[in-house]
């Protein structure tokens, strides 16, 4: 239950360097096996593929509009006229509503104007929910708080077991904000290194699931919602299986123990 008063699912696809194509088959896939939260953004080029996928699940029966959790990005460059990439999004999403608009990056000097963009939506109907992406440091989060008047409902960092959030959840507490993990599973480049971590594997295999499946898990059980993203089908149903077993307290200690505050990306 977001602050915002409205219900967002814990796991989700994420559809970053996915093309328009397989935007609209990973969604599609998702929607059937049974996610409800999908994620996307303006710079990721694919907002028109992922309302393809979305429109192409709730024709075939699988799925209705109001059962879809659609979050989708506000890109640096258009915080300068906030109103009009709002307006943009909807129509290449081809939605009514979106369910949750983030500000993809910190800006200051040009975010409190784009996020005040966002706040006039919500009044509007075109947004149900706001937040924030990248904000690192409890200042740069409470320097746009001050300045603006609706909460963030969420805030999507780099968040997997090398790098936990800890500070930053433990501040959003106060206003309610919930986290959600970009790269769950460490990201392109990186899943290997996760998934042959020994305190993984040796977890996973005491549960017969995979080292993917205990990731999503742990972020689950912590308090995270989690986007993991995939163009393979297969993949894309592993990853949702994971509401069939539950980590140990134990086992979640040794998860909270791996943690560096090592981030895999640099933006």
């Amino acid at each position: 239950m977001l602050n915002s008063g409205y219900e967002m699912p814990i796991l989700g696809i994420g559809t970053f360097r996915l093309s328009q194509s397989e935007a609209e088959d990973s969604v599609y896939w998702a929607l059937r096996d049974g996610y409800r939260l999908i994620d996307t953004a303006r710079i990721y080029g694919n907002e028109e593929g992922v309302g393809r996928g979305i429109r192409r699940a709730i024709e075939e029966g699988f799925v209705t509009r109001e059962e879809i959790f659609v979050t989708t990005k506000m890109w640096t460059d258009d915080y300068g006229n906030g109103a009009a990439a709002i307006d943009a999004s909807l129509e290449r999403l081809g939605l009514d509503y979106i369910d949750l608009m983030i500000l993809h990056h910190s800006a200051p000097g040009s975010d409190v104007s784009a996020y005040q963009a966002m706040e006039q939506a919500v009044s509007e109907g075109k947004l149900r929910s706001i937040g924030l992406s990248n904000y690192y440091t409890p200042d740069d989060f409470d320097r746009l708080v001050g300045e603006t008047t609706i909460t963030p409902a969420l805030l999507q960092n780099e968040t997997h077991p090398y790098h936990q959030s800890t500070e930053m959840k433990e501040h959003l507490r106060q206003y309610g904000t919930v986290l959600e993990s970009w790269y769950p599973l460490g990201g392109r480049g990186n899943t290997q290194t996760l998934f042959n971590d020994e305190a993984i594997v040796e977890i996973a295999d005491a549960h017969n699931k995979t080292s993917a499946q205990v990731i999503l898990r742990w972020h689950l059980q912590a308090g995270n919602i989690a986007i993991p993203g995939s163009s393979n089908e297969a993949h894309i149903q592993e990853n949702y299986e994971i509401f069939d077993f539950e980590l140990t307290e134990d086992e979640m200690q040794r998860m909270t123990a791996l943690d560096r505050n090592e981030r895999f990306a640099s933006y």
